[in-house]
C-alpha cells in the first residue's frame, strides 16, 4: 500500500469553493515535515 491508497480514503471537509491546494498535497508537505523533524505548525510553514 502507497501512501496515496493510505490518504485515498480521507474526505476533504473543507468547502470546494474554497479550497486552494488539493487534500493530498497538504497531507504529503505535512508528512514529509514531520518525518523531517518539523514538531508544530509554525515549522510546517
Amino acid at each position: 500500500m502507497t501512501i496515496a491508497e493510505a490518504f485515498a480514503t480521507l474526505q476533504d471537509p473543507r468547502q470546494a469553493k474554497k479550497v486552494k491546494h488539493h487534500l493530498m498535497d497538504i497531507l504529503m508537505l505535512t508528512l514529509c515535515s514531520l518525518i523531517s523533524g518539523a514538531q508544530s505548525y509554525t515549522n510546517l510553514r
